[in-house]
């Protein structure tokens, strides 16, 4: 399977589609509110669940619950990054969701594909945040300061969802409920 077979569902059953995307948008923007107080700083949960949908969903509705979800949550809680949410947070959903349905049909290769997808998916989170803080806030040492969080927030995201999608058997219960043809 490729990506346009991911795509299926999006011109099979419009609404089976927009009620999966509107429902991890919803977690996305709810893991964004929720952070893990560490020293210096918080760990969110959100790149777990933009991560765990770009497994399952096709590059269009993984763009709207990373990008868009990521946009929404910091526009209600902290909107000083949103627009860095959007354009980071989009770009890693979109391409994790591309490079991780090169091997579906394969289990061994989905797995690779997969932990592949969402490593370059996790650098792109890193450095579009680094990036970003320092043009949000003018200074590339507080961006420095948060790397090491950023990686830990990328690391989180990529282990998560591969334990979610393929230990916990979220991917098999997609595709047993329909979704995934």
């Amino acid at each position: 399977m490729d990506t346009t077979s991911i795509s299926a569902l999006r011109k099979t059953d419009k609404v089976k589609w927009i009620a999966i995307t509107a429902l991890f948008m919803a977690f996305n923007i709810i893991m964004s509110s929720v952070g893990i107080p560490v020293p210096g700083g918080h760990l969110y949960l959100c790149d777990v669940i933009i991560c765990t949908a770009a497994l399952l969903l096709d590059p269009l509705a993984a763009f709207i619950v990373g990008g868009i979800g990521s946009f929404l949550g910091d526009f209600l809680f902290y909107p000083a990054p949103m627009f860095v949410s959007l354009v980071t947070h989009g770009l890693q959903a979109v391409v994790v969701s591309v490079i991780a349905s090169k091997g579906l049909g394969d289990k061994k290769k989905h797995f690779t594909f997969s932990l592949i997808g969402t490593l370059i998916g996790g650098i792109i989170m890193v450095v579009g945040y680094t990036l970003g803080k320092t043009f949000v806030y003018s200074t590339f040492e507080y961006a420095m300061v948060k790397l090491p969080y950023e990686i830990a927030q990328a690391l989180l995201g990529v282990f998560g969802s591969l334990f979610l999608y393929f230990k916990a058997g979220l991917g098999n219960i997609y595709k047993r409920m329909g979704l995934n043809s």
